[in-house]
């Protein structure tokens, strides 16, 4: 499934939208904490793709199929399989740079959420452009990591990027995509 993205910021709550659509309609429930962790996810993709490139996106979800047999005997009957991933496609050749920030500065901190809510993400070349990804397991219990900004290098899925890694806890804090 995808939805095409205007470089227009009121695109980012139509992407949150059109990702509940797409989850109440899939073996995903939403009132789990997975739902709105992705919600929160794609707004953050979709953001970076809006105000840092100044060109449409295409935005990619890939949700998981049928729940599994009742029979399985391994804890998971009527849970959907493991992976949900997300993909933002821009025109921008540009890298992601997850940056530090000061505690009083109300952005930059977006590619941080995204490190501490996802089990993987990363980014590749697509065309003259990027997709950056990012995948969210259900079926694993979702670890907290702890992120601070120190920019190094790392190799992604296809191609090199950077990360922040460290410590700046996230456990502590609620997030809430509206």
């Amino acid at each position: 499934m995808q939805l095409e993205i205007r470089p227009d910021p009121a695109e980012v709550g139509r992407a949150r939208r059109w990702v509940r659509s797409r989850i109440a309609g899939s073996a995903i429930r939403v009132d789990e904490p997975l739902a709105e962790t992705l919600i929160l996810l794609v707004s953050e993709l979709v953001t970076n793709a809006v105000v840092h490139t100044g060109s449409p996106a295409v935005l990619r979800l890939s949700l998981p199929g049928t729940a599994p047999d009742a029979g399985a005997g391994d804890g998971t009957a009527g849970q959907a399989p493991a992976t949900v991933r997300l993909e933002v496609a821009d025109t921008s050749a540009r890298p992601p740079r997850p940056r530090c920030v000061d505690n009083d500065e109300t952005g930059g901190r977006g590619l941080a959420l995204v490190d501490g809510l996802a089990d993987r993400w990363g980014w590749s070349p697509e065309g003259a452009g990027k997709r950056i990804w990012c995948e969210v397991d259900r079926s694993s219990p979702h670890s907290t990591t702890t992120t601070t900004c120190e920019t190094a290098p790392a190799t992604f899925e296809g191609g090199a990027g950077a990360y922040c890694a460290g410590k700046s806890a996230y456990e502590d804090l609620a997030y809430e995509a509206v």
